[in-house]
């Protein structure tokens, strides 16, 4: 799926919009017992709490495609024959009405999710008849040509709420509100079949995670048995020692400014041509900036070799989860530098007297501790 696509279910993804009847939920404790379940109906919710309920639902559609959003594919055998999938298909072809349904996939979820804390399993399914858009885009909601069928799940973290003094207008003074369960935003979530093409693709889901650095993939293989990808923070430190380890001293300050460079070039151009489809970067682009930077190609191909031990063969990297594009950071083991991107050439490595330097153009607004200071010619 693409961001449109994404963005067009959210939108949908309201009480006045969808065709939801109702949300079905399962409270499981921290021992991954289950404790409550419920049904309710979307025709009589309060409004503030039918907001809450769809809020949490859309939250598990939020976030960046590759940090947050992950496309999962099944294998045609999967489709065909495979145990999870059909048990996806059964829930939606029910609407999540069937009893026992439910209750297997709960049991799924608790068994294969350890979140070391209660959590709130909330359930829907929704028919989008999805309008025709025209080649300039606009929408014509009385010209649909497919109906798209699907299940919204979030998984959101339980906490205990602190007691609190509230004000109590019937009596006009405070007194302890108690211990209370509240839910919060969703720690992942999945939306099934995938609206691809605006259309159903029931080879694919939507899988969410809130934290890219963590990917719950025994959840992923006890609901959907197929890979995830790696989390996004994992991904970053695999390519930066995959740099490292491979380039070996031919891992200059000047090449690795130049991959970062390359990659947020990349990013800045992508976004500027509005395209809905997410950015991907594979090997064989890195290794073009490594031969333009004079990395030798023994060291070349060594990086080809272990890119594809680290992230499969042929795989393909979202640029944003290998670098940081809102800066470049220097360690060593007595100081820190931030800067800019745009500013990276304003540092530079050099050996004086045969000891090494990293240098820092500093013409203008020197701080130190807050004080503005002078940088004289002695």
């Amino acid at each position: 799926m693409n961001t449109k696509e994404v963005g067009e279910i959210r939108r949908h993804l309201r009480r006045d919009r969808s065709n939801m009847t109702a949300i079905y939920g399962c409270y499981v404790n921290d021992n991954r017992q289950i404790v409550a379940q419920f049904r309710q109906s979307t025709g009589i919710m309060p409004e503030n709490e039918a907001e809450k309920y769809f809020g949490l639902l859309r939250r598990s559609l939020s976030g960046s495609l590759g940090k947050n959003l992950h496309d999962l594919t099944f294998k045609t055998s999967q489709v065909t024959e495979g145990k999870e999938h059909k048990l996806l298909m059964e829930l939606r072809a029910t609407q999540l009405k069937d009893d026992a349904l439910r209750q297997q996939f709960y049991e799924k979820i608790a068994e294969s999710l350890n979140m070391q804390e209660s959590y709130l399993i909330l359930l829907g399914c929704d028919t989008y008849d999805v309008p025709f858009k025209s080649r300039d885009e606009d929408m014509q909601p009385d010209a649909s040509g497919e109906s798209y069928t699907y299940l919204i799940c979030a998984v959101c973290p339980v906490k205990q709420q602190k007691q609190n003094l509230c004000y109590v207008p019937e009596s006009k003074d405070f007194h302890d509100s108690g211990i209370r369960s509240v839910a919060g935003a969703p720690e992942l979530g999945f939306l099934f079949p995938a609206f691809d093409n605006r259309a159903t693709n029931i080879y694919n889901a939507l899988y969410y995670t809130h934290s890219p650095k963590e990917n719950h993939e025994d959840f992923v293989r006890a609901v959907f048995q197929t890979a995830v990808a790696m989390p996004a923070a994992e991904q970053k430190k695999a390519f930066e020692s995959l740099l490292s380890a491979s380039l070996e001293e031919q891992c200059s300050m000047e090449v690795v400014q130049a991959v970062h460079t390359e990659l947020c070039q990349q990013i800045a151009m992508h976004k500027e041509s509005k395209i809905p489809e997410p950015l991907l970067i594979h090997k064989e682009q890195v290794q073009q900036v490594l031969a333009a930077c004079g990395v030798g190609e023994e060291k070349r191909s060594k990086f080809g070799v272990q890119f594809d031990e680290v992230f499969g063969y042929e795989a393909e990297l979202h640029p944003k989860n290998i670098i940081d594009e809102k800066r470049v950071q220097i360690h060593t083991p007595d100081a820190s530098i931030q800067i800019d991107p745009a500013r990276a050439d304003a540092v530079e490595t050099r050996i004086i007297g045969g000891v090494k330097y990293i240098l820092v153009r500093a013409e203008e607004d020197v701080e130190v501790n807050g004080v503005s200071v002078h940088i004289g010619e002695s």
